[in-house]
């Protein structure tokens, strides 16, 4: 007899849902950028090197191997929760994160391990990125199912929300510790610090995801589908998958751009402080934060595709000449507008895109089909924004560089809306071919 599973019911809360998921999806995002905040200091205690930019692109690629795990955690973890529930998945996920996040930060470094620190740290980032690798997927899904007739673009958008809480949440963090510790010391071993204080907050929030209620909409099946019958859909909805990868390439671009790579940007680039770095990223954070829900729900109204299309427009053409802008004469404050202008710019994509594309997914691979195509897209292009970005400035001596990179990724989001204006159409076609599907 299979154990019970707490089911969604009149008398429980959609409001302590939502906090409940994204809490955990918070953490889980937390834990998987704060390596790229103090990518610098893990080059360095990890990846000596004479060479300042060999060490800093050494520790940028180590961040980006994370995401070239989440397509398979897309496809494994993204079958299991369309297999189990997603409740199943979510406290998976989040223990997955946890032993990835907790094996970096009390590694000791080179100097003690020599060759078996940078393999170690390599072994803990594709752990956190086969996590990462469905856990936004599901936590949309998860989203998406409870969310009232009508406003599901509100409810999704707090999964984003819940990140920019991390963001936040992990550049005040920053400010605090370069307020108390020298530069010396958070080289040394103050960076280990928010990665441990991350592990800490594990068993309190995975107490809140335990208590999860299933989502009605999964229950309701009458069967959930086998592993191969996932793949199978997966493989007939090839179209589908590459297109939402186009549509997600621009909110991972951009979102990697104004916070994971922000801190490195501003300091070592721009030369402005460590401090004046953090606090833009933590402006950031709480711009994205309230555009998010703002946009999700006003594309409940007017819809998804009008918003999608006017904010890859202004990421293809703006994003170019607003950073050459700022590299004309950097400071804190043109930092800050720049970094604002992108704010709005992801908040109000991302704030329709990912309910977007909860929608076009067929139902049955629904977390898995979502997953894969955020993954591919964070692990080809977004996750290694900040090593491209860094490469490019390099190989050009043009520091407004990241600025082509992000108007890429907007032309694949625009491309993408255009040839997703059959979807409906995609969809049903994907739906009975579900219905086909033999059983067993």
């Amino acid at each position: 007899m299979l154990p019970a599973v707490p089911q969604a019911s009149q008398s429980d809360s959609r409001a302590a849902n939502v906090i409940r998921v994204s809490v955990g999806n918070f953490l889980e995002m937390y834990d998987f950028m704060v390596f790229g905040y103090y990518a610098t200091a893990i080059g360095r205690a990890f990846f000596p090197n004479r060479s300042e930019y060999a060490s800093l692109m050494l520790s940028l690629m180590t961040f980006g191997t994370g995401y070239l795990m989440r397509p398979l955690g897309a496809i494994v973890l993204g079958a299991y929760i369309d297999h189990h529930g997603r409740r199943k998945g979510l406290l998976l996920t989040l223990g997955l994160m946890a032993i990835g996040t907790l094996s970096i930060g009390c590694l000791p470094g080179y100097e003690t391990l020599g060759l078996l620190a940078p393999l170690l740290v390599v072994a803990g980032r594709l752990v956190q990125g086969l996590s990462a690798g469905v856990e936004i997927g599901g936590v949309s899904v998860y989203l998406a199912e409870i969310a009232k007739p009508g406003r599901k673009g509100f409810y999704v958008s707090w999964q984003s929300a819940s990140q920019q809480v991390a963001v936040m949440f992990a550049a005040l963090l920053g400010i605090v510790l370069s307020s108390m510790l020298p530069p010396e010391k958070m080289f040394v071993w103050g960076w280990r610090i928010p990665l441990l204080i991350g592990s800490m907050l594990v068993p309190f929030l995975f107490l809140l995801r335990r208590s999860l209620v299933e989502t009605g909409e999964f229950l309701a099946r009458k069967r959930p589908p086998a592993t191969r019958e996932i793949w199978r859909m997966l493989a007939a909805n090839w179209r589908l998958v590459l297109l939402g990868m186009m549509l997600s390439t621009t909110t991972t671009v951009t979102f990697y751009l104004i916070t994971a790579y922000m801190p490195t940007y501003g300091s070592t680039v721009l030369r402005l402080s460590s401090l004046q770095s953090m606090i833009v990223t933590l402006c950031v954070g709480a711009s994205n934060f309230v555009w998010l829900p703002v946009m999700g729900a006003l594309s409940d109204r007017i819809g998804r595709r009008p918003l999608l299309t006017l904010f890859s427009l202004l990421a293809l053409f703006t994003a170019y000449p607003v950073l050459s802008w700022l590299v004309s004469q950097p400071s804190f404050a043109r930092l800050l507008a720049a970094a604002m202008w992108f704010s709005m710019i992801f908040g109000s994509y991302n704030g329709s895109m990912v309910v977007y594309l909860t929608e076009i997914m067929p139902p049955l691979v629904r977390a898995s089909g979502f997953s894969l195509a955020y993954s591919l897209a964070t692990g080809i292009f977004g996750g290694f924004t900040p090593a491209i970005s860094t490469y490019l400035i390099h190989l050009t001596g043009n520091r407004a560089m990241p600025g082509v990179w992000l108007s890429l990724a907007g032309a694949m989001g625009l491309t993408a809306t255009a040839l997703l204006q059959r979807v409906p159409q995609q969809r049903e076609r994907a739906v009975n071919a579900v219905n086909e599907l033999p059983v067993g």
